[in-house]
């Protein structure tokens, strides 16, 4: 029996539609501007309004819990250059592909690029893992233009509108995405299998998941990455892309992570996963402004 689509309320519907009218408008209007001049105008609008925004709430709540001892004046200052990178993000996604990673024109450094060669030449799959620190959309880019396509597991827009028209910009950019679920689980492992490479986004809060502090608070984490890394004997590796000026950026691609073998899989994920928190609580640390705050990561701080 074919499970029924759900319907969407009509006013939630109503309101998905404004947003995507509003957000097609925006990016038809930076489309038409140059990279820089569409980033810049993003981040002054994300910066003018996104503080104003309902959801900043959340934003300032997580960043009094992690930085209790940050003054209102440090903590509203880092919302606000939140927005701005926020804001430079979504001007971003029409001129996605116009980034070469890998070019002369000193757009974006690259550190590391030799462990994304050892993984595209050595005939296994292998796991890259981020966080939504930084331009996090740029991460598939840089491993297509190198060779290595991914297959990237992402948590899909609440609007559906919304997220056809993300769509319609990141699809070319090289690599094939899927909606978390039961589907990309099975997307997975047959890519595993296949020996084709993943990327996955493990900073948000995943409610199937198992708590592993994240500054000092639990917060309900997948382990599945390190889970098929353990099991399948493949490279786990760290990733980060960091907006150093405007719309320049640097990428750094870590070393593969070393992988406990105890016969304890749940046990070895879980110190894995612990790892990767610490070593994303180190980037978010450095800059605090380039992490998506207004994302629900702990349970109890609203």
């Amino acid at each position: 029996m074919v499970a029924k689509k759900r319907r969407i309320p009509l006013v939630r519907r109503l309101r998905y539609v404004l947003e995507f009218l509003i957000l097609r408008i925006l990016f038809a209007m930076f489309g038409a501007l140059s990279l820089d001049r569409a980033s810049a105008m993003g981040g002054f609008l994300g910066a003018k309004i996104g503080p104003h925004l309902p959801i900043t709430r959340r934003a300032v709540a997580n960043l009094r819990m992690v930085f209790p001892g940050w003054s209102n004046t440090e903590v509203l200052a880092t919302v606000r250059r939140m927005w701005d990178h926020l804001g430079r993000m979504i001007a971003e996604y029409p001129h996605l592909k116009e980034f070469d990673f890998y070019g002369r024109d000193g757009r974006i450094e690259v550190i590391g690029i030799e462990y994304v060669d050892q993984l595209r030449d050595d005939g296994i799959a292998g796991v890259f893992i981020s966080g939504h620190i930084g331009n996090w959309e740029l991460h598939s880019l840089a491993a297509m233009q190198r060779g290595l396509p991914l297959v990237h597991v992402y948590r899909a827009a609440n609007n559906p509108y919304v997220e056809k028209l993300i769509q319609r910009y990141r699809d070319p950019a090289g690599a094939s995405h899927y909606p978390k679920g039961l589907r990309a689980a099975r997307v997975l492992l047959e890519a595993v299998k296949r020996g084709d490479h993943l990327g996955i986004l493990v900073d948000q809060k995943y409610n199937e998941g198992i708590p592993i502090p994240f500054f000092g608070h639990d917060a309900m984490t997948t382990t599945v990455p390190a889970e098929f890394a353990i099991r399948y004997k493949i490279p786990l590796v760290p990733a980060r892309v960091e907006r150093v000026s405007g719309a320049r950026f640097r990428l750094t691609i870590s070393p593969p992570l070393t992988l406990p073998d105890s016969g304890d899989l749940e046990s070895d994920a879980r110190a894995v996963m612990a790892e990767v928190h610490s070593l994303f609580e180190s980037w978010i640390r450095d800059k605090p402004e380039q992490w998506l705050w207004l994302h629900r990561r702990w349970p109890d701080n609203f």
